[in-house]
């Protein structure tokens, strides 16, 4: 392995390191779970040259590569292993193009998803997937896991916003892909393959992305408690019924607003045990978001509605402050399943005879306006580090629920490591197959993120 590293710093200088806490820090991510041998190098690219570089000499070596952005992950898809090279797109952070006329930008993948944004506004533009982890994940990361967040049930996930890629595949070639074109169907589509492949086809080192106007008018907020979560879920789902487009529609049940308000020192059960959060935008946001109060009206809710931008978004921080208050209680496994939004009330329901299956708590929030929940489970790991087993059984009947009720294992965290033993049970033989000669038609070696996905 000593000539694998002698040839990268040949070939890459000091973008090169052998540090053990920098490797170290590559086998975890936000998941939990953490690889049990050591990484072999760390390249940090800076241009795609590097990324070129770095995937020939893999090739000629036959030693995987790890795809790494942030580390932000929450199912071990950027975790490495051992005799692994880790291949860090995060300093490749760059800006290249914006352009007003076209409502488009050209992007490195390292760069932050908030900055992005926060460069974006002079120019009254805007980059509209916004997942939780947006203060500190990579726009490559969100690509790679086709990420999705609190609005993405009226402006999309990731894939709606992505025009065309430039990809290095397992050989060193890079492919530029798609278009900057609004409309393009030149051939088979494979910029929307390489969007949530989670670095197992391709490595994403640019991106063409679709910008939006920032959103003009006024932005009404609706924060409604209800009796119980099953009762918020209708609601939420007969919102959708009326054919109102929330901009974001956020549902916490009552283990996550006790989790939340002992973080913020906050009663935030006092007035039910479940809270829905709604929040309209655009032209006709008052009258959508009045009628959408009506429909939580006549379902039990307990409501209020403001049309103050600065409240608004304190509501919302109380939704994103979830996952903080979570982590501060322990290691949390952060579960991502989605349904039919008009079977929401019954995945809840599933989800609290699972925790009392199990005696487990699972607090649960769920993007309502698209049917995406996020079960979680604070844990103490085993003494080698894993889940315990009892956390693992509920997750498997939940994945089966979901399954069951038409819905999928993952809605925006990917597969990686921690999901592919169900793999099958979704795709069924015939697809897992196809899928996998996929696999080896872009990577006949292997050597992309092995392991992870298939």
């Amino acid at each position: 392995m000593n000539r694998v590293v002698d040839a990268l710093r040949s070939a890459l200088g000091d973008a090169v390191s052998t540090d053990r806490a920098e490797l170290a820090s590559t086998r975890e991510d936000q998941s939990g779970h953490r690889s049990t041998g050591a990484p072999l190098v760390l390249v940090t690219a800076r241009t795609i040259d590097d990324v070129r570089a770095t995937v020939r000499i893999a090739s000629e070596f036959g030693v995987a590569v790890v795809p790494r952005g942030a580390g932000t992950g929450l199912a071990g898809g950027a975790i490495a292993g051992d005799g692994e090279i880790v291949l860090s797109t995060l300093a490749m952070n760059r800006i290249l193009e914006i352009s007003t006329e076209d409502q488009l930008a050209v992007i490195e993948p390292g760069i932050i998803n908030d900055d992005l944004n926060a460069a974006l506004r002079p120019y009254g533009l805007w980059f509209a997937p916004d997942p939780a982890s947006k203060a500190i994940s990579t726009v490559g990361g969100n690509i790679a896991t086709n990420a999705g967040g609190l609005l993405c049930a009226k402006y999309g996930v990731t894939r709606e916003a992505v025009l065309g890629l430039k990809v290095v595949l397992a050989d060193g070639r890079l492919l530029n892909l798609g278009h900057r074109t609004v409309k393009g169907v030149t051939g088979l589509d494979l910029t929307a393959l390489m969007i949530g492949s989670e670095g197992t086809l391709g490595i994403i080192v640019e991106a063409t992305i679709r910008l939006r106007p920032l959103v003009r008018g006024t932005v009404a907020t609706i924060a409604a408690y209800f009796a119980d979560v099953t009762a918020a879920a209708s609601a939420s789902a007969a919102i959708t019924a009326t054919g109102i487009q929330p901009a974001a529609m956020e549902l916490l049940d009552a283990a996550s607003l006790r989790v939340i308000g002992s973080h913020l020192e906050m009663d935030l059960i006092e007035r039910g045990e479940a809270w829905l959060l709604v929040q309209t935008d655009g032209a006709a946001s008052a009258e959508e978001a009045a009628e959408a109060l009506e429909v939580i009206l006549a379902h039990g809710g307990d409501a209020e509605l403001t049309t103050d931008p600065v409240e608004g978004e304190r509501l919302l921080q109380l939704r994103r402050a979830f996952h903080p208050a979570l982590a501060a209680q322990g290691t949390v496994l952060i579960e991502d399943i989605a349904v039919p939004r008009s079977a929401l009330p019954q995945m809840f329901a599933a989800i609290a005879r699972i925790e009392t299956k199990y005696d487990l708590a699972i607090p649960t929030v769920a993007h309502a306006g698209d049917g995406n929940l996020h079960p979680n489970f604070v844990y103490t790991p085993e003494d080698d580090g894993e889940v315990p087993r009892a956390v693992w059984a509920a997750a498997d009947e939940l994945f089966v629920t979901a399954l069951s009720l038409g819905g999928t294992l993952t809605g925006e965290h990917g597969v990686g490591l921690l999901k592919k033993r169900w793999l099958r049970d979704e795709l069924g033989e015939d697809q897992l197959e196809l899928q996998h000669q996929l696999k080896r038609v872009f990577d006949p070696q292997g050597i992309l993120n092995p392991g992870k996905v298939f």
